[in-house]
């Protein structure tokens, strides 16, 4: 996976998916609703940032060395992913979904139905 295919995918998700670089050229952030659920690095090591449930997290970083705790986020609630190669681009894509679905569901229900109707 590169990058222009990282940002087509989540550009998909939803019509009302926005992208900006509020940290600076270095990094990506998509929003849905105003809310981030992916930071990707765009110097050095490719690495994206997402959401994550908390025991699925720690799950994904005993099974996966390229998943660790979110690098400058809430360890929590968000996982680092190296993206090189060694995990299938269809997991990340699945991980980006729940990451994108959590931040949905959190919403307040006026704009949650607002993206899911348009």
């Amino acid at each position: 996976m590169n990058i222009e295919e990282l940002r087509d995918y989540c550009m998909s998700l939803s019509n009302k998916v926005s992208e900006s670089m509020p940290f600076g050229d270095d990094s990506l952030v998509f929003k849905i609703g105003g809310r981030m659920f992916l930071l990707a690095t765009l110097a050095g090591d490719f690495r994206i940032n997402v959401k994550c449930d908390p025991e699925y997290a720690v799950q994904l970083r005993e099974q996966y060395c390229d998943v660790n705790p979110g690098y400058h986020m809430n360890k929590k609630h968000w996982n680092t992913i190296d993206i090189n190669g060694s995990i299938a681009d269809a997991l990340i894509f699945k991980w980006i979904d729940h990451s994108y679905n959590l931040v949905l569901k959190s919403l307040p229900r006026k704009i949650r139905e607002e993206i899911e109707n348009s």
